[in-house]
């Protein structure tokens, strides 16, 4: 071989090109996995006011699931606090609808008062129970400002089972999971707060 060194810098050459494509498809990827997590999140926390909090929410997990509840599952739960206090929990409750599951995010005040549901993963029939997807979503801002107190027990059914709410026109089955996983939420809320929150009961 005539001219060996010359060899060797084009080996060198070629490896710390691919090298450098290496890494610099590692650092890419790495930003663009960080930026999908981050609009995933903002997506999530749509059912949490913005003012409400100043952490990262889905990163203080509170309850880790499955727990199952009278009509409902909760999968997981996280902590919503703004200068350091509690100011939300989030619950992700899972309910049977009629195509399949429903996943809902559910966000409590401290006082235990809704501040929104949202609608994370259904399979309903499209015109009828898909209703709950979309965001906002007007029958589910019926919720809002609702507590286990407000209205009572009785209250928390569909106006056909002589409850306090409307029902989606011609989806009775999704209506009722949902209200009841809302409902689930709230009592499981009210009888364990403190663990939820961090704040004792008598604070």
């Amino acid at each position: 071989m005539k001219h060996p060194g010359g060899v060797a810098i084009l080996i060198l050459l070629i490896a710390l090109g691919i090298g450098a494509t290496y890494f610099t498809h590692i650092g890419t990827a790495g930003r663009i996995e960080a930026q999908q997590h981050a609009i995933a999140n903002r997506s999530v926390l749509e059912v949490l006011p913005a003012d409400r909090y100043d952490n990262q929410p889905l990163a203080q997990p509170v309850l880790t699931g499955p727990l199952a509840l009278a009509h409902s599952t909760l999968l997981s739960g996280y902590l919503a606090t703004r200068n350091g206090q509690p100011s939300a929990v989030l619950l992700r409750s899972q309910a049977p609808g009629y195509e399949g599951s429903i996943e809902l995010l559910i966000a409590i005040d401290p006082l235990g008062r809704l501040l929104g549901v949202k609608t994370l993963r259904q399979s309903e029939t499209p015109g009828l129970g898909a209703a709950i997807a979309g965001w906002p979503n007007a029958w589910l801002q019926a919720f809002t400002g609702k507590s286990r107190q407000a209205p009572e027990d009785s209250g928390w059914a569909l106006s056909k089972d002589a409850g306090q709410f409307d029902q989606i026109a011609g989806a009775t089955v999704t209506s009722r999971a949902v209200l009841q996983a809302v409902h689930d939420a709230l009592r499981y809320f009210d009888e364990h707060k403190a663990q939820l929150t961090g704040v004792a009961a008598n604070e």
